[in-house]
């Protein structure tokens, strides 16, 4: 067996039964090999999963690689997966959690400002289920909250940067100004 396919083979069976996604360099480690050779071996992997369009596919999340299943699935695999459970997040969790996600750090007042309503049993919620965490503390004692690398990983994304950007979807400033007449 060349080095090689060795290479590959160990990536494949570590990435199998990880959890999470592995960085760059515990494979290294784990595998006795020069971190450069794991990310070239990883992005060929990767390429080779999508060109044989497989039912998953190999990408950088969270600060690592995993395996994830295919996007064209995800339907297929979410009622799989949820079968016989809901374990879907309900509007306000969703709405609070792109508040954290696109205005981190923040804390629990500014989130209930901006979205109008109390959020102490939603922030436990996502606190609860790791897609948030305390990252500080206001001169008050507020706590800041922030999303969690878990979050990145479940949004499949490798940083904050892949957020799509909010602009689009909001209303244009004449918009909101006929949106206040109508509630006045």
């Amino acid at each position: 067996m060349s080095e090689k396919t060795r290479l590959r083979g160990a990536l494949e069976a570590i990435l199998m039964v990880a959890d999470e996604p592995v960085p760059p360099a515990r494979l290294a480690d784990a595998t006795g090999v020069d971190e450069d050779l794991v990310v070239d071996t990883l992005e060929d992997l990767a390429h080779d999963y999508s060109a044989e369009l497989r039912g998953f596919v190999l990408r950088e999340s969270g600060g690592g690689w995993r395996i994830y299943s295919a996007p064209e699935y995800a339907d297929v695999v979410a009622n799989f997966v949820t079968w016989g459970m809901s374990g879907r997040l309900s509007g306000p969790a969703l709405e609070t959690l792109a508040v954290i996600a696109y205005r981190q750090p923040v804390t629990r007042a500014e989130i209930a400002e901006i979205r109008g309503v109390a959020v102490d049993g939603v922030v436990r919620t996502l606190l609860t289920r790791g897609l948030i965490e305390a990252v500080g503390q206001e001169d008050s004692g507020a706590l800041r909250y922030a999303t969690t690398d878990y979050f990145l990983e479940r949004m499949g994304m490798a940083s904050l940067t892949e957020l799509p950007h909010a602009a689009p979807h909001l209303p244009e400033l004449d918009q909101l100004d006929d949106v206040e007449r109508d509630q006045s």
